[in-house]
């Protein structure tokens, strides 16, 4: 019997500061072209810098699409790996976007829980990746930056209950290729959506803490 498709969201970052090129959307690029496998109809899109935007789309790519994934790649200009990171903060946006704005009450959602956690485990699919013999190394995070990224990451926590992912990548050659890149997110949420399959039956309560 055919497995029922499933449709999986991964977003990439535009330009920004002085990031011409966004590794994170190069990434994702990469990414289409490679697939991930048959059963999975595979959306990408370019998110803008811009938080407002971010407050829109992300609700607007849940409707229309009803992912089993959301995965969020985006650029850390300090990082010389693949970072998973396991969580999204509300509090503490102060940086400018590519508009000039950033939220009055420098928080993702009024009122929202401090931090929310994906449900995927992350040291999971870390160890699993890492086994796999990409050469390329993969760590854990727990602080996304309070920039767009987290800002992105805690808005699709928030609007999925938890089943989110972020990834963040390195500049373009620093050390990667863009093939390394897009071949380590097919590896990495391959993982992912296999924790989430054998999660699902165990899944309490988690996000509300």
């Amino acid at each position: 019997m055919d497995k029922p498709r499933r449709p999986v969201v991964v977003t990439g970052f535009g330009p920004f500061g002085e990031h011409a090129v966004n590794a994170s959307w190069i990434a994702v690029q990469e990414l289409e072209k490679l697939g991930l496998g048959d059963d999975v109809d595979l959306y990408v899109y370019e998110i803008p810098v811009e938080y407002q935007t971010v407050q829109r789309l992300i609700p607007a790519l849940w409707k229309k699409h009803s992912p089993q994934l959301v995965v969020h790649v985006g650029l850390s200009g300090m990082a010389t790996t693949i970072t998973l990171e396991k969580c999204g903060h509300n509090v503490g946006y102060k940086g400018l976007d590519n508009c000039r704005f950033c939220p009055g009450s420098q928080c993702c959602v009024e009122g929202g829980p401090e931090c929310i956690d994906s449900i995927i485990d992350m040291d999971t699919v870390c160890k699993r990746v890492s086994t796999l013999g990409l050469d390329v190394t993969v760590t854990i995070s727990k602080d996304a930056g309070r920039y767009l990224c987290d800002f992105t990451y805690y808005t699709s926590l928030y609007q999925s209950h938890g089943r989110s992912a972020f990834v963040h990548v390195p500049p373009l050659g620093k050390p990667y290729t863009a093939e390394q890149l897009g071949r380590s997110l097919q590896a990495i949420i391959e993982e992912m959506l296999h924790v989430l399959d054998h999660s699902e039956g165990q899944i309490n309560c988690r996000h509300e803490h």
